[in-house]
């Protein structure tokens, strides 16, 4: 099992990795729409959050030796089905025609009460 850590995508913060890599698959830790620098959530839209986790996530895959075209499935969690077709937007665009499986659910509340959360397994 190797831990993965990077700058480029916020701290774990709490007693958990960023991602793990094992055999050949990398099991990713949720991540929110915090900006990796400043530690803060600073888009208010659910379209500007949304980009931010996918950013986040692919600076993980990428220290992990992984891309997002090797993500096999995600686990989205919103705090709104409402904003699931402008979420949805944003995720087809980054990940470019990349159909990875997903499942979509609504929360009752994340962290920071940011309005999305994704999660993902993907192969190196």
């Amino acid at each position: 099992m190797k831990i993965i850590a990077t700058e480029n995508a916020p701290k774990a913060i709490g007693p958990y990795s960023q991602a793990i890599v094992l055999g050949n698959m990398v099991y990713c830790s949720g991540s929110i729409p915090l900006n990796p620098n400043s530690m803060k959530v600073e888009a208010n839209s659910i379209e500007g959050q949304t980009e931010q986790v996918i950013k986040n996530m692919e600076a993980i895959l990428t220290q992990a030796g992984s891309a997002l075209d090797k993500v096999i499935k995600t686990t989205v969690f919103l705090k709104s089905m409402d904003d699931f077709q402008k979420m949805n937007g944003v995720y087809e665009r980054l990940f470019k025609g990349h159909a990875p499986a997903r499942s979509t659910v609504q929360v009752a509340k994340l962290p920071l009460d940011v309005m999305v959360e994704i999660e993902c397994i993907a192969t190196l």
